[in-house]
């Protein structure tokens, strides 16, 4: 099940992503992900807008259906860059949508909730490669 960016679908405020970008990453566990070698090399690479089709392919296919086949493990830690901004954004399994993006688990993501996950994932992509630091502070 691939399914194509929709260009009628907004992108979320970026504010709004930032926020939650800020809070994800006043978690250990998510703070210590960053773009380095052939993963940063990767996204430098192929740019925004590939990886952003890449980031829909991947989650239409690991992360939509109502029960992802291994949930939980479906995500490698790297191998692409949209797998390590997964994990630092907290969007790599349901268990984590649930928890930290309020998407619920058993039913297939919606097309604005696979569209606020790309979002999620390219923005985090886009502040490594340009050296944004998220705000810091306690959790």
């Amino acid at each position: 099940m691939t399914s194509d960016p929709d260009p009628t679908t907004p992108p979320a405020p970026v504010a709004a992503i930032d926020r939650r970008l800020d809070e994800v990453a006043r978690h250990p566990f998510r703070a210590k992900f960053h773009l380095r070698g052939r993963d940063r090399a990767t996204a430098e690479l192929h740019g925004p807008s590939t990886l952003r089709w890449h980031a829909y392919d991947l989650i239409a296919r690991r992360l939509a259906p109502a029960e992802p086949y291994k949930d939980g493990k479906q995500t490698p830690y790297r191998g692409h860059p949209v797998f390590v901004a997964q994990h630092a954004t907290a969007t790599c399994c349901r268990t984590c949508l649930q928890r930290w993006h309020g998407i619920p688990k058993g039913r297939e993501l919606s097309r604005a909730e696979r569209a606020w996950v790309v979002d999620v994932i390219c923005r985090w992509i886009q502040r490594e490669l340009s050296g944004e630091a998220p705000a810091a502070g306690p959790r």
